[in-house]
């Protein structure tokens, strides 16, 4: 065996690879995450349906081209536990491989074809150093390698520091996103069908925010959206609310 071999497999021993949802070890050679939990993810459907939760959640508030989310945001799951390790604990190349698998069912579904490039929703400068990265680029990335598009950095920018949304109100949660978003380069988006790509889809007011800011710089793109997950209450209030609008 060689040198890289055995410090591989003393690495593995001492710190073995664990699933993020479950805990357990995986399996050498294994994916991302166990078999098990691969098996039982709450996936939506929603990448192949052009009428679903996501794309209502927006109806009357921002226009967009297509929606969607992987998986359902589901509370004291192991689910929950690996969105806040890909979020808060530095595992960036999971947030990678989860945007490949998002990618891909957007690819196979058919609807993002007209994708021009994609924006990861951007972090202020101030909780990017404290967190080290941004985990909706990683995402970003692996979602615009498999639609082979672009992905866009630099365009788009959080100018205003916010606190975080968790444990907020919907009444809160809006007002403490209202106009912290600003666009560098509207030129470049002029014209472009933009996918803003995010990590979790609750009341929709981050995603809202952003979009209103490039909508004003660049009036001529189009929008479309993409999560890696969605609370399912608050799609749920969504619906009820289109049903009454």
């Amino acid at each position: 065996m060689s040198p890289g071999g055995w410090l591989g497999a003393l690495r593995r021993l001492f710190f073995p690879d664990t699933c993020p949802v479950c805990g357990k070890v995986k399996g050498e050679g294994s994916a991302f995450m166990c078999a098990d939990c691969i098996y039982d993810f709450p996936l939506t459907g929603f990448p192949g349906r052009p009428d679903n939760p996501v794309v209502e959640l927006f109806y009357g508030q921002i226009p967009i081209v297509q929606g969607s989310a992987l998986f359902w945001y589901v509370h004291g799951s192991g689910y929950r536990k690996m969105i806040h390790a890909l979020k808060y604990h530095g595992r960036w190349g999971l947030a990678r491989s989860l945007g490949e698998w998002l990618g891909s069912e957007l690819e196979e579904g058919g609807l993002y074809g007209g994708v021009d490039v994609v924006i990861p929703i951007p972090l202020h400068g101030l909780r990017r150093i404290r967190r080290g990265y941004n985990q909706s680029e990683y995402l970003a990335q692996g979602i615009a390698e498999k639609l082979c598009r672009p992905v866009d950095f630099r365009s788009v920018r959080r100018h205003k520091y916010n606190r975080s949304q968790a444990l907020r109100s919907r009444k809160e949660r809006w007002a403490n996103v209202e106009g912290i978003f600003s666009v560098r380069h509207p030129k470049r988006l002029e014209g472009k069908h933009i996918l803003l790509v995010d990590d979790v889809l609750t009341t929709g007011a981050t995603i809202v925010s952003c979009a209103e800011a490039i909508l004003r710089a660049a009036p001529g793109c189009r929008i479309s959206v993409a999560t890696l997950a969605a609370s399912k209450s608050h799609l749920q209030a969504a619906r009820r609310r289109v049903k009454n609008f």
